[in-house]
């Protein structure tokens, strides 16, 4: 006995099928602009780069991270390059030593803490940053080096440039709450910019982030705490021949 299977009609056929498709999220790009001041009253706009600016969404909203890129902070001239890096959690960065004499890369107070020992011109270490932080990097021969490091755990992120430009691409629609970093800024100031936003499809900027830098003294110790020792030109630490 055979049953007749009656014929499915084209309109519902679409639904199923649209229905059966995932939505893809909308996404926009996003733009901000950084005015720099000092705090007087009658400063002037400085250069306003290197301000960090990134969007945390609720944690069920993170996309799975793709492969990680290594990442690399170059020592070179006795400094870092870049001075500032900001890398998703779970990034691998090295630590080349591009100049002819030695180097010690560490960082033992915020963030990530490492040591690196002493290491030669032409070698290379490498440091996972496993969790969010801000990691202040230095050298522990010589005091005029250092960087930082910003691991986040959102990819939705931009770094200004000269201009006060930032440009964050690929956000989806949705809540977040929005973070600011500058290296001359107070904390409280920085903390007083954190607010919660909406990212709707007419959404294109987060409007002018206005900020007073703030005489912060950039000194520090070495990492056994006590003040460098005078450089000695003699020491293979600090020069090859």
């Amino acid at each position: 006995m055979s049953i007749a299977i009656p014929a499915i009609p084209r309109s519902w056929m679409c639904a199923l099928l649209f229905c059966s498709i995932p939505a893809v999220a909308q996404e926009v790009t996003l733009s901000a602009h950084v005015a720099l001041t000092t705090g007087e009253p009658a400063a002037k706009a400085m250069q306003a780069g290197n301000v960090v600016v990134w969007l945390s969404p609720d944690p069920s909203a993170l996309p799975v991270p793709a492969k990680l890129p290594r990442a690399r902070l170059t020592q070179k001239n006795k400094s870092f390059e870049p001075h500032l890096l900001v890398i998703p959690v779970g990034t691998v960065v090295e630590f080349p030593n591009r100049d002819p004499f030695f180097h010690n890369v560490f960082s033992l107070f915020e963030g990530k803490r490492f040591d690196l020992g002493l290491y030669e011109a032409g070698s290379t270490r490498e440091v996972t940053f496993g969790k969010p932080g801000i990691s202040f990097i230095f050298c522990n021969i010589h005091a005029e080096m250092s960087a930082v490091i910003i691991a986040l755990e959102t990819p939705y992120y931009g770094t200004s440039n000269q201009h006060g430009d930032v440009v964050i691409p690929n956000v989806p629609v949705g809540h977040y709450t929005m973070k600011v970093w500058y290296e001359d800024a107070l904390p409280e100031m920085l903390n007083g910019m954190t607010r919660e936003i909406t990212v709707s499809e007419s959404t294109s900027t987060l409007g002018i982030l206005r900020m007073a830098t703030a005489s912060i003294p950039h000194s520090h110790k070495n990492k056994y705490g006590r003040d460098y020792d005078p450089p000695a030109p003699d020491n293979p630490a600090y020069e090859h021949p």
